[in-house]
């Protein structure tokens, strides 16, 4: 599923090329597209069309498109969800769901999604900040996310840490694959109590978390088949610099020991046994 890193990727995208522009017409193709808005996608199309996009923003894996209407577009990618920029009479992508023309004719914005796990929806007075996601907690990339209020909250948390960090109300936008890094950096195994990290240890934890996220962003997320791709259906390459996510068996980059892979919440955890030993007593899978 696409994480942070992938979603922010998009979004830039997206900020390039439809901010200012008036949508001129909206269809919606596939219902379960826009399942979220339980009016329906007649009135989803609706309240879209004649209104111009004012900004491209993100909290966590969610997108929303602020309109000058007060209201916003929610876009969420789901497992395979695809926002793409295409010329007006480009053919059809086979799984296209939702389809955004503007009124200037230029490149059209499309939805495309093959396990129709994503969605979009329209959060009424939602420009500034949408209710539906109000919950989900600022991400480390953010200039107003709290280094000292996350710390804090981890510490006070009785669970593992990797639980922590995917955990969308504690910190937004980190997945397994960047959790995996983020841990193999810091040396600590994802079973490790929260509890019983140092203050230090937790902040040091969110150094390489902000680095690896960081990272991926500059190369464009991580891509390990063509279903994640950015606006233009291009790959991200992130994937070339993983040291531990995938990599079962190979040698650790960092002292040679072969890679583990453990069950993880019917997922998988890539750690280095050596540089991450588990905590006695915690339980696997």
């Amino acid at each position: 599923m696409p994480e942070l890193p992938e979603v922010e990727t998009v979004r830039q995208g997206l900020a390039q090329w439809v901010i200012g522009r008036r949508i001129a017409s909206v269809e919606v193709r596939h219902p379960r597209a826009v399942r979220r808005h339980t009016p329906g996608g007649g009135h989803f199309a609706d309240v879209l069309t004649g209104r111009t996009v004012t900004d491209v923003r993100r909290r966590g894996k969610y997108l929303w498109l602020p309109l000058d209407s007060g209201d916003a577009l929610i876009g969420h990618l789901g497992m395979s969800g695809q926002l793409l920029l295409q010329p007006v009479g480009a053919a059809d992508e086979l799984h296209l769901r939702v389809r955004f023309r503007f009124a200037d004719d230029g490149p059209e914005l499309r939805f495309v999604d093959q396990r129709t796990f994503g969605g979009l929806s329209v959060s009424e007075g939602g420009a500034e900040l949408p209710d539906e996601i109000a919950h989900i907690a600022r991400d480390p990339m953010d200039p107003e996310f709290s280094d000292a209020g996350f710390v804090a909250a981890l510490r006070r948390r009785r669970t593992e840490v990797k639980r922590a960090l995917l955990d969308q109300t504690l910190i937004s936008g980190v997945g397994n694959i960047y959790a995996d890094e983020a841990l193999w950096r810091a040396k600590l195994h994802g079973a490790r109590p929260t509890d019983a990290l140092t203050g230090p240890a937790a902040q040091r934890l969110l150094g390489h978390v902000r680095d690896v996220l960081g990272e991926a962003i500059k190369q464009g997320g991580t891509s390990f088949d063509e279903l994640y791709v950015n606006v233009n259906g291009e790959s991200g390459y992130f994937d070339r610099s993983l040291n531990a996510y995938g990599r079962e068996g190979e040698p650790c980059p960092r002292c040679g020991t072969p890679i583990r892979r453990e069950a993880f919440m019917n997922r998988s955890s890539y750690s280095c046994p050596r540089c991450q030993p588990r905590p006695r007593g915690a339980l696997r899978g």
